[in-house]
């Protein structure tokens, strides 16, 4: 597959920014980066689980980071961008490691996430989906 190279100064570029941004505070724990990130109105979507809000996630967020790392790696395989809204489809890989030590259990899978563009230029996330399940050893 063809590595994404976004052009320069473009929508295509703000949206690869917001989504390193995204990937950058989630592997520090910064819930207040990933706060900035997303719109009030945000819903994510996760195997097994009910849909949740802005409100779930953080909360989520939280309580995770108080108990595991967590470290993600993220490829872009396509960005598109239509006007206001934008989404983008990434192949992620996540180590997830108990702060009490143990073995670290690895995920992976797709994410596709949708933007908005805000009348300020910035990108946020608007909707997150992703079908992240256990690697077999």
């Amino acid at each position: 597959m063809t590595k994404y190279v976004p052009a320069v100064g473009s929508d295509d570029q703000a949206i690869h920014a917001v989504h390193s941004a995204w990937i950058d505070a989630v592997n520090a724990g910064d819930l207040g980066r990933l706060l900035t990130l997303m719109a009030d109105d945000a819903v994510f979507l996760t195997p097994g689980q009910a849909l949740f809000r802005r409100e779930g996630f953080s909360s989520a967020f939280s309580a995770a980071d108080q108990n595991i790392w967590i470290r993600c790696v993220s490829e872009l395989e396509e960005v598109v961008v239509v006007g206001e809204v934008a989404y983008t489809r990434s192949r992620d890989a996540l180590s997830v490691t108990r702060r009490a030590g143990g073995e670290a259990a690895q995920l992976a899978g797709h994410r596709i996430t949708v933007y908005r563009k805000q009348p300020d230029g910035r990108w946020l996330l608007a909707r997150d989906a992703h079908t992240l399940s256990p690697v077999e050893k």
